[in-house]
């Protein structure tokens, strides 16, 4: 374990040093453009690499492969499916989203809505960014003092301490290059660890055999589990299909079909890349009879790996990490610095101003998903928190925007706060305070149970309103996500 311990620290060293020199000589943050989307100059196929690395994290290299210990082959369910699902949603919005060619969702629901919309949207971003990129420090955390024998809190300032500065100099630019560097590691580790268990476990038999012995007959199943990770499918696909940071890459996209070409391509990488993680999880089984503590990814590693591969395989899974939790705070960053910054608080900055602005913002990011880190140390209930506000709180206004004309700011706004007082009020109840609920925080129920209520909201606001045909219509035009009416005749219906 010391030997393991060394081989893991020396290589974490030389990957920060790896990653610290490729940014500082690609440093070309001369505006905020630059800073938060490489002046759109990247090609599509880097946009995807990133895409799949922001996604394809701590969740996919750990959680779901202890799932899959437990439920076998359906616990593709709880990350697989529903990256799946938004991303093919993505995939329908893409050319609309890039066509449009704001900074931000935020930006993008001011020119569909009004100020206070946005106001709300970019809050709940800015949550939701902060929140999630929390997760991913609770994982480093507990990674670290695993394997470098650290308190839990000096192992989550330490792994954050690498993101933040290749981040904060870095800008997207750095987040893009490093996560192509980072994947690579991963690719490597995920494969060579999927390898390994499967060897180990004696192949598909062997898995077989152990789940016999084990008493889950329907381990081999893709469908034995499914509704009890519905809930999961529901809100993390409908959080994830409007996840502002897979919007910024759209939007860094170069023309509208390279922002296709990217979401096509990180579809298609996708499906093998969860089965892999859920087969190393189901090959667990076969070789212990427990889920080891600490996880079974990492027991791996210790157990049946010689300690220089075992250095590999960390600096792998702390790139799965890593990947996601920089792209979080880069876009907790850009809504700071653009939505509040340079919209709200200083509309005339220059732009190394705002340049400054944007390194300030992932500062305070950072620290504020720190603290949360430090308090709330489970990837789960960490991840739940920020999906569930953003999916009852903003999916329904954002996506509704894009082809129901009439739909109003009013609409909209009566919406968020609907979502969010929703959320709150279950939240207070998850914290123990006994309060009726309409249904089971966490469950199928709550969750579609908030998405109703957001949408009937939606549309009786809007119907309540007066219409806003004009602002609509152009909006549409823009996005070119379905035919719009001619703007003279909109005028006329206005009247």
């Amino acid at each position: 374990m010391e030997n393991l311990k060394l081989f893991s620290l020396g290589g974490l060293i030389i990957y920060f040093a790896i990653l610290l020199f490729v940014v500082i000589k690609t440093r070309k943050n001369k505006n905020i453009e630059d800073y938060f989307f490489a002046g759109r100059s990247l090609p599509f196929w880097a946009l995807a690499i990133t895409f799949i690395a922001s996604w394809w994290g701590a969740g996919s290299a750990i959680s779901t492969a202890d799932l899959a210990f437990e439920d076998g082959l359906s616990a593709f369910w709880y990350y697989g499916v529903p990256v799946l699902i938004s991303t093919t949603l993505i995939l329908l919005f893409a050319k609309s989203i890039r066509r449009i060619g704001c900074y931000t969702q935020g930006t993008m629901l001011e020119q569909r809505y009004n100020k206070t919309s946005a106001t709300l949207l970019s809050f709940m971003i800015f949550w939701f960014m902060t929140v999630t990129a929390a997760s991913q420090m609770v994982v480093v955390g507990e990674f670290f003092k695993m394997y470098l024998n650290l308190d839990y809190s000096a192992a989550v300032l330490c792994g954050t301490a690498i993101v933040f500065i290749y981040s904060l100099f870095g800008g997207f630019r750095g987040v893009v290059i490093t996560d192509i560097i980072q994947f690579i590691f991963l690719l490597i580790a995920a494969l060579t660890i999927f390898g390994v268990a499967l060897y180990t476990a004696g192949g598909f038999s062997g898995i077989t055999q152990a789940a016999s012995e084990a008493g889950k007959p329907e381990f081999m199943s893709f469908f034995s589990k499914a509704s009890d990770y519905m809930a999961y499918v529901i809100t993390f696909g409908a959080a994830w299909m409007i996840q502002a940071n897979v919007w910024q890459r759209i939007s860094a996209a170069r023309t509208e079909n390279d922002a296709r070409k990217m979401t096509l391509l990180s579809l298609g990488a996708y499906l093998p890349l969860y089965l892999i993680v859920v087969v190393t999880g189901m090959a667990g089984l076969a070789i212990y009879k427990q889920l080891p503590a600490g996880g079974l990814v990492p027991a791996i590693i210790r157990d049946h790996m010689h300690p220089a591969l075992g250095g590999l395989m960390f600096v792998g899974i702390c790139s799965a990490i890593m990947s996601t939790m920089d792209s979080l705070i880069n876009t907790g960053a850009l809504t700071l610095s653009v939505d509040f910054y340079q919209n709200r608080i200083c509309p005339g900055a220059e732009k190394k101003q705002l340049v400054l602005a944007s390194q300030i913002s992932t500062t305070v990011v950072t620290v504020i998903a720190i603290l949360i880190a430090l308090r709330v140390k489970s990837f789960l209930k960490i991840s739940w928190l920020a999906a569930d506000i953003i999916t009852t709180g903003a999916f329904v206004p954002l996506v509704a925007g894009f082809f129901w004309r009439r739909g109003t700011g009013t609409g909209a706004v009566i919406s968020m706060v609907t979502g969010i007082i929703y959320c709150s009020y279950n939240l207070i109840h998850t914290f123990g305070v006994k309060i009726p609920i309409m249904a089971e925080p966490g469950s199928t129920g709550s969750v579609i149970t908030g998405i109703i209520l957001s949408l009937m909201a939606y549309v009786g606001g809007s119907l309540l309103s007066a219409p806003e045909y004009t602002k609509a219509d152009k909006f549409i035009a823009k996005a070119g996500f379905i035919k719009a009416p001619a703007v003279e005749g909109a005028l006329s219906e206005n009247r």
